[in-house]
């Protein structure tokens, strides 16, 4: 019988995309898609499959994505793009949770300018390495990565009391 508490569905998809992410970074991003396309976005087989493949991850960035490094495009495991959609401004803050390598977030960052910030929440300490790295790779100095959970972030509840934070959820099918 499959264990369907919480803290295990969360253990084996943070195991999912540590996986990918292992497979991102040593640059086999067809490998972290076929990682991916297991588990999908909410960890129970939402991903691509072959008929779909066009419509998730690097197949969905175009010329918004490029000024962003290949290697946060390549990596990028998510169903949708919501700054395609953002009606991003400078000066604002953007938190893009389950940021994966941080494709969104680099490009929310270059909207929102140097007076705005661009945060990615991920909990996968594989994904925020990559994240990091390309972060630096970008030179997005208005970027940050941190590690945690949807639920409760502090951030989240800050930023929603000033009333400028965008939300985005990758997870969520489009």
């Amino acid at each position: 019988m499959t264990n369907t508490q919480p803290a295990n569905i969360r253990e084996a998809v943070r195991e999912r995309y540590a996986s990918a992410a292992r497979e991102a970074s040593r640059g086999d991003y067809d490998a972290a898609r076929r990682i991916d396309a297991g588990a999908g976005p909410c960890g129970v087989g939402c991903g691509p499959t072959v008929a779909e493949e066009d419509v998730f991850g690097v197949a969905l960035y175009g010329e918004e994505a490029r000024d962003v490094p290949r290697a946060a495009v390549e990596a990028s495991l998510g169903c949708g793009i919501p700054t395609a959609v953002a009606d991003l401004r400078e000066g604002e803050t953007v938190l893009d949770l389950g940021s994966g390598a941080g494709a969104d977030v680099l490009i929310s960052a270059r909207r929102v300018g140097a007076r705005g910030r661009a945060i990615g929440l991920d909990m996968t300490d594989e994904m925020l390495e990559l994240a990091r790295a390309n972060a630096r790779d970008a030179r997005a100095r208005q970027c940050r990565v941190r590690q945690g959970l949807h639920r409760g972030h502090p951030a989240r509840r800050r930023q929603r009391r000033r009333g400028h934070l965008q939300l985005r959820n990758q997870s969520r099918r489009r």
